[in-house]
């Protein structure tokens, strides 16, 4: 008999109910359009796979890709190669080569590792390592966290970047 330390057994009952789960329903190379409320697509998303788990209300995407759509304004894409969220879908979790660009315009990408996107507040955040690449330069930092409808980007600590203003015309 293995003795585990507390934090080695709750490891070790989390892997397990992850091994575990059942999704109850699930779809591959799949594309769906979220509506806003005036019946417009808002987002359209597809992946390679989608599965739903009952017991905790959660839902997987690999390879999930994302179209932000608001007539007017920039289309902005999103890749990564997994995307977690439970319940109504409102706090999304991306994980492993995150990487937000615009339809337009691909010049400007942002790339991190996991970022958190709340899709009530219209907010993204990480507190790991982000690569941001624009027109005019590029910032580093260690932690984001973004305003996406004041399209103001704070970023947290260890920044450095240049950036070349564009030349008056």
């Amino acid at each position: 008999m293995w003795l585990l330390s507390g934090e080695e057994a709750e490891q070790r009952n989390s892997l397990e109910s992850k091994l575990n789960k059942a999704s109850d329903y699930a779809m591959t190379d799949f594309t769906l359009t979220v509506m806003n409320k005036n019946g417009n697509p808002a987002r359209i998303i597809s992946g390679t796979e989608m599965a739903h788990y009952p017991e905790d209300d959660s839902t997987e995407v690999l390879i999930p890709s994302v179209q932000f759509i608001e007539p007017g304004k920039d289309t902005w894409l999103i890749f990564a190669n997994k995307a977690t969220t439970q319940g109504k879908g409102d706090d999304i979790l991306l994980t492993g080569n995150v990487i937000i660009t615009q339809q337009d315009n691909p010049d400007i990408e942002l790339r991190t590792e996991k970022l958190n996107l709340d899709t009530l507040h219209n907010t993204a955040y990480t507190d790991l390592a982000v690569s941001m690449k624009s027109d005019y330069g590029y910032s580093e930092s260690i932690g984001l966290h973004a305003s996406l409808e004041d399209k103001m980007i704070n970023l947290h600590s260890r920044v450095k970047g240049r950036y070349d203003t564009p030349t008056i015309q």
